[in-house]
């Protein structure tokens, strides 16, 4: 199984959603780095359980313990170990799954493809794995402190912000539970979770993200562009359907001579519709993009399921989940965002 990402900058992890605990190995982390241990818990905060009455309730702490490549606050250079502790499962919440296999769901894919599944929680196919991709991030960020990475909800179903990103206030982000900082849409989409909980239905929506400071240069021609590696890491996220940068699909609608980027005198661009990457490689606008998040797959409602044994039966979903997953995925694509950045910051350095 591909267990890592990155090629200078590496994350492998382990672990299952209801097993002891997940955990990973960071590899390629620079020497002599301060690590502010506050601040990768609060990223483990902003995306851990409980946090919330629209997410799931399950009550996990997510405290880091780390293994080795620190000492005395300080990165080593050597490989950064780390596990993060299960303490709130409820794994008899998932018996009824054990020969069955949820609609939109890895139990079938995973079934055929090994013959033999974690069926407590989804397993490794559980969004808990995420938990330590925060934590890698939350290192990476600190890497690259110069580079900002702001992520937000910027939509809920058919609620959506009408602004540009330039016209909102990042700081009101983490103002209110679904994380957009729009307060007055903020308002609208919790309200509208709640309903949809309510109902034991789930729904969808999308996280913006928005990269500043970035310098020019990051990206390597033809298979490692800079977008390309930044898509698959969004697209690696649990319940991610779709992944847009710049001007996105809707190019696909516009002529060229509205959408080409004209430059200004000193090297920067009138519209920024290439999303700050051009041919792969970073131009120094600021990078923007979107990700589309699914409604979560498991409902609190009766759906039909495949047994084992090719029969369509009656199920009821049980145990706690999200009613939508996107407020807590903001600090997810967050994280996954700044480890793609700093395997890249890697290899321009490594390149001169």
């Amino acid at each position: 199984m591909a267990n890592s990402i990155g090629k200078l900058f590496t994350l492998t992890t382990f672990g299952e959603s209801h097993g002891i605990a997940l955990g990973g190995i960071i590899d390629g982390c620079p020497s002599n780095i301060n690590i502010d241990f506050d601040f990768i818990q609060n990223e483990l905060d902003r995306r851990k359980p409980g946090q919330s009455k629209i997410v799931t309730q399950r009550k996990e702490a997510d405290e880091v313990k780390f293994l080795s490549g620190i000492f005395e606050g300080k990165t080593t250079g050597t490989s950064i170990g780390f596990i993060i502790e299960n303490g709130n499962q409820k794994s008899n919440d998932y018996d009824h799954l054990k020969d069955t296999f949820r609609p939109s769901h890895a139990d079938f894919t995973y079934d055929k493809k090994y013959g033999n599944r974690d069926y407590r929680g989804g397993g490794r196919t559980s969004a808990r794995e995420t938990v330590n991709w925060v934590v890698a991030g939350a290192i990476a960020k600190q890497i690259i402190p110069e580079i900002k990475i702001n992520a937000f909800v910027s939509s809920v179903g058919e609620i959506s912000i009408n602004k540009p990103y330039q016209d909102l206030d990042f700081n009101l982000i983490e103002s209110n539970p679904v994380r957009c900082p729009d307060l007055e849409k903020a308002s609208e989409m919790e309200e509208y979770i709640l309903k949809i909980k309510k109902e034991g239905d789930t729904v969808g929506g999308t996280v913006t993200c928005v990269i500043q400071n970035v310098p020019i240069g990051l990206g390597e021609p033809v298979f490692d562009k800079l977008h390309a590696q930044l898509g698959k890491a969004m697209l690696s996220i649990n319940a991610v359907k779709g992944f847009e940068y710049g001007g996105g699909f809707c190019a696909s609608k516009m002529k060229g001579s509205d959408h080409n980027d004209l430059f200004n005198e000193d090297g920067t661009t009138k519209s920024n519709l290439s999303g700050g990457i051009q041919g792969g490689i970073s131009n120094g606008m600021d990078i923007y993009f979107r990700v589309a998040f699914k409604p979560v797959a498991t409902l609190l409602q009766k759906q039909d399921v495949l047994t084992n044994d090719g029969k369509i039966v009656e199920q009821q979903g049980k145990g706690r989940h999200d009613p939508c997953v996107v407020p807590r995925a903001v600090p997810i694509v967050e994280a996954l965002a700044a480890m793609v950045l700093v395997d890249f910051t890697l290899m321009d350095k490594a390149s001169k």
